[in-house]
C-alpha cells in the first residue's frame, strides 16, 4: 500500500485549519494553500498552519501571489528557518537567490536539491518569474511515502546503506544534449563544478521534525558505499523506479503568481523541459538544514569540500 494513512498523526502536522485553506492535491503528497500571502509579516499562528500542511504535504502551492518580490520571498523563507547562500557553487544573486533560467540550464532529472554536501536544505521556495506558454511543469515525489511502501527486504538493504553523491554527477548519462551546449549553458556548467564536493549520506534518515523515515537518492548519488559501479547503478535504478512510481508523486502545472514550498528532507522533484526554447526563469531560495542523522543513528559525513560558506551548520533536532 503506498498511500500513507492517518497522516493527521504525524507530529507538527494537523487534520484541520484555522486560518487557511488546504485542499489535497494528490493521494501520497501535494496541496494547493490558500488564504495567505508569502512575505515576513505573516501572523504566527498562520504561518504554523502553512508549516503544518508542508510537513503533511511534503510540496505546498500557493496561488495569485503576483508581487511578491525577491525581498518578501526571502522573509517568507526566513519564516522556515535560516536562508542559505543561493548555492554551494553558483553564485546566484550573491545573497540568498538562485535564478532557474532554462537559458543556462534545464534540470530535467530527478533530484533532491544539494544532497552534494552534508547540510542539506529543509525547505525550498520557487517563486515564477516567467513561464512558456506550454509545458515547463514540475513534478514532485515523496521520498516518505517511498520508503514507506518499500518491500520489508528492500527496507532492511537500505537501512544500512549509504550512498555517496557529488556535483561532478555525469550529465551526459541522465540527459544528453543533441548538438551540444551554447555559451551560457556551458558556462553555467563550468561554474556548478568549479569547485568539487563529494558527501556520504545514509540512504534512510529520520525526518528531524515529523521522525518519517526517507529516502536519500537523486541523480546526485555517484555510488553506494561499498559496492561496485555496477552494482551501485542496478540498486540506484531498482530504488528511483520505486521513488518516481506515478503513485509517490504530484505533477503542478505554473500559472502567473505561482509559489511552490517543498520539504526537501522527504522530496525529490523534476522540472520537465518540454517547452523548446521559450524562456522559463523562476527564483528559489532555500533554507538550512541540519546534516541528515540515519535510521540507525549514523551521519553524514564530507568526503571533499567545504560547504561553511554556504550555510549555517545548524544543531539536529533531537
Amino acid at each position: 500500500m503506498t498511500q500513507l494513512d492517518d497522516r493527521a498523526t504525524i507530529p507538527g502536522t494537523l487534520d484541520s485549519y484555522q486560518h487557511v485553506t488546504v485542499r489535497q492535491a494528490g493521494g501520497n503528497i501535494g496541496a494547493e494553500v490558500s488564504g495567505v500571502r508569502a512575505g515576513g509579516d505573516i501572523a504566527p499562528e498562520v504561518f504554523a498552519e502553512v508549516r503544518a500542511a508542508l510537513l503533511k504535504h511534503k510540496v505546498i502551492f500557493l496561488r495569485d501571489q503576483q508581487g511578491v518580490t525577491d525581498a518578501g520571498q526571502l522573509a517568507f523563507a526566513e519564516l522556515f528557518g535560516p536562508a542559505t547562500k543561493p548555492h554551494p557553487t553558483v553564485t546566484g544573486d550573491g545573497v540568498s537567490v538562485l535564478p532557474i533560467d532554462s537559458a543556462r540550464s534545464k534540470a530535467n532529472s530527478w533530484h533532491t536539491d544539494v544532497t552534494f554536501v552534508d547540510r542539506i536544505p529543509a525547505v525550498s521556495i520557487l517563486r515564477a518569474i516567467t513561464l512558456p506558454p506550454y509545458g515547463g511543469t514540475t513534478v514532485w515525489a515523496n521520498t516518505a511515502a517511498a520508503y514507506a511502501s518499500l518491500h520489508p527486504a528492500l527496507k532492511s538493504l537500505v537501512n544500512g546503506l549509504r550512498g555517496i553523491h557529488t556535483n561532478l554527477f555525469d550529465y551526459a548519462a541522465e540527459r544528453p544534449v543533441v548538438g551540444g551546449l551554447d555559451t551560457r549553458q556551458q558556462g553555467y556548467r563550468d561554474e556548478f563544478r568549479n569547485m568539487e564536493y563529494e558527501t556520504e549520506h545514509p540512504v534512510v534518515r529520520i525526518h528531524p521534525e515529523t521522525g518519517e523515515p526517507s529516502l536519500i537518492l537523486g541523480h546526485f548519488v555517484k555510488s553506494f558505499a561499498g559496492l561496485s559501479t555496477t552494482d551501485s547503478r542496478g540498486l540506484f535504478n531498482l530504488l528511483q523506479r520505486h521513488v518516481t512510481k506515478l503513485e509517490h508523486t504530484v505533477r503542478w502545472a505554473w500559472r502567473d503568481g505561482d509559489i511552490a514550498i517543498w520539504d526537501n528532507r522527504a522530496t525529490q522533484h523534476y522540472a520537465v523541459a518540454d517547452y523548446g526554447d521559450h524562456p522559463r526563469l523562476l527564483h528559489r531560495i532555500t533554507v538550512s538544514g541540519p546534516v541528515p542523522v540515519g535510521i540507525n543513528g549514523d551521519t553524514s559525513e564530507v568526503r571533499k569540500g567545504d560547504a561553511s560558506h554556504y550555510s549555517a551548520l545548524l544543531a539536529a533536532a533531537g
